[in-house]
């Protein structure tokens, strides 16, 4: 049984369409990156899967459940966690404080995150644990936001754009914390207009364009063909 699975996805806002017969599978375990340029529908695509923009048609289904009609907030405690490109976290809030808001028990088949165990996999948190999140640059606040959302102990974690105005330093940080969700069983998906970054985390890819995919394959098989990067991702 996938962990993700979408069938005939449309999204619009409005009148405007934005996808269009999408779909997509995702196996337990997997790291899968959803490429394509900015304005494609990738974010929207992460959107449609957690709620916050209702599908106009489709299924989504989550570890075999339906899910295009449920509500956010249902459809996180079924354990699909999602950590938005804008980096909404309380800042007026410590860390510590951050995390403890996103705190959940423990689920059935998913990885156990707790506080010691991400100031491992972030050091840079863990060394501003009382400090207010405001106070923090914004490649710390993202390694928060994903903290937080680790916090509720997912099964799966959508990440839109994790490395997206990132210090070098700080990406290679984000990359060494995907590699360690894969270690621990976490599914990922996520959305990245840097194929570079894709390539150092993800094993397969999809390519949206136009809200229609594109490209479906291995990481591999996407380096080999630069037809097709010069075709939908190429800027």
């Amino acid at each position: 049984m996938a962990e993700l699975d979408i069938e005939g996805l449309h999204a619009q806002y409005g009148a405007a369409r934005i996808l269009t017969d999408l779909a997509l599978r995702v196996e337990p375990g997997e790291v899968v990156a959803l490429l394509g340029r900015n304005g494609a529908g990738k974010s929207t695509t992460l959107k449609s899967i957690v709620g916050l923009v209702r599908p106009s048609a489709g299924i989504v289904r989550f570890r075999g459940t339906e899910i295009q009609s449920l509500a956010t907030h249902a459809i996180a405690r079924l354990g699909l966690g999602y950590v938005p490109e804008e980096r909404r976290i309380f800042t007026g809030l410590t860390v510590a404080e951050n995390l403890e808001v996103g705190r959940q028990p423990p689920r059935a088949d998913a990885p156990v995150w707790d506080e010691a165990t991400l100031f491992r996999l972030f050091p840079n948190l863990g060394e501003m644990r009382d400090r207010p999140a405001g106070r923090m640059s914004g490649g710390e606040q993202q390694m928060l936001t994903i903290a937080r959302t680790l916090m509720g102990n997912p099964r799966m974690i959508l990440l839109d754009e994790p490395s997206e105005g990132l210090a070098p330093v700080i990406v290679d940080q984000m990359a060494e914390a995907i590699a360690a969700f894969r270690r621990q069983g976490l599914t990922v998906l996520l959305s990245e207009q840097n194929t570079r970054f894709a390539a150092r985390v993800a094993e397969r890819a999809y390519i949206v364009e136009k809200g229609r995919i594109r490209y479906e394959g291995t990481m591999a098989g996407l380096a080999a063909d630069e037809t097709i990067r010069r075709t939908y991702l190429t800027v």
